[in-house]
């Protein structure tokens, strides 16, 4: 009885069988490089990765050491510019490029931590509310309504204020806000590939509910999590970037990218590097990150792999 299980769970093409395939990998590849978008996208996150991981090591000076006599200093191909300083410094004499190195640790932690406090709700109450149905759908999806009826910025700025703004705090609150797109996608999936015959043989053997859901169903709606999360740690980090220019997100001294934007957003007439380029980094990580979104959502979509070939 084990053989036409195994045959037909291999028929449904999870993802993380696909991957083993001679070749594979060399197919993405040449598919990466065939996408433009994707390419940029995969080059601009790997350099921001690079700067948040080797941070201390390429940064060219201590991003909260402050120095008054070299306050507002313009950037170096300005007058009054200095290569010690390649983007000018901001009203406490700091570093304006050393500060948005050291601002892309906190981006990038906060942005994939957040998305996997709430990949892991959503997907869990996903795979449970489309696999049991009945009750339990209908408990959790009403869930998942009532915090779609709560703007998520207003329920962010309240729970923020109650417990005061700090790295751990902002992470978790971010996390728990975000969780019910993934509850609903993969209830979608989840509702799909249950019909399906390999899960159908799966129960005609005896198989148990917790070894349906996470070892046939799960491999086959992993990709539709793979492509909204990479989405969403974008929008993730646009999120901190605005709760941390409310004054509500990440606090000095730690230096963020959304509260050097708060800084400078008073001095956007006189020295608009303090503000523009931290505005910049942002843009671009969330372009990059959004670019390898769309290029995983090509390549993880059957009909666009289908299409492909």
């Amino acid at each position: 009885m084990s053989l036409p299980l195994e045959s037909q769970t291999a028929q449904a093409g999870s993802v993380g069988q696909a991957v083993k395939k001679p070749g594979q990998l060399r197919r993405l590849a040449r598919m990466l490089l065939k996408s433009k978008t994707g390419t940029i996208g995969l080059l601009i996150v790997i350099v921001v990765v690079f700067m948040a991981v080797f941070a201390s090591a390429i940064a060219p000076h201590d991003p909260a050491k402050t120095q008054a006599a070299q306050r507002l200093k313009p950037p170096m191909w300005m007058e009054g510019g200095s290569p010690a300083n390649p983007l000018g410094t901001d009203n406490l004499g700091r570093d304006v490029l050393s500060r948005i190195i050291y601002g892309s640790q906190v981006s990038l932690m906060v942005g994939v931590c957040a998305v996997a406090v709430a990949g892991a709700i959503g997907v869990v109450l996903g795979l449970v509310s489309g696999y049991f149905g009945g009750i339990v759908d209908n408990l959790i999806m009403r869930t998942v309504d009532s915090f779609l009826a709560i703007p998520n910025i207003l329920f962010m700025l309240v729970i923020l204020t109650v417990l005061g703004p700090s790295l751990t705090t902002l992470i978790l609150v971010l996390g728990f806000t975000n969780w019910v797109k993934y509850a609903r996608i993969i209830r979608g999936e989840v509702l799909s590939v249950k019909e399906r015959d390999f899960v159908r043989a799966a129960r005609t053997v005896g198989a148990s509910d917790g070894r349906i859901i996470f070892t046939h169903i799960l491999p086959n709606v992993i990709s539709s999590f793979i492509v909204v999360s990479t989405l969403s740690v974008a929008t993730t980090i646009i999120a901190e970037a605005s709760l941390s220019f409310l004054g509500l997100g990440i606090q000095p001294p730690t230096v963020s990218w959304g509260g050097m934007l708060s800084d400078g957003r008073q001095y956007l007439a006189t020295s608009w590097w303090v503000a523009t380029f931290p505005g910049v980094a942002i843009t671009i990580t969330v372009l990059g990150i959004m670019f390898l979104g769309d290029w995983l959502r090509d390549i993880l979509d059957p009909r666009m792999k289908a299409r492909a070939k």
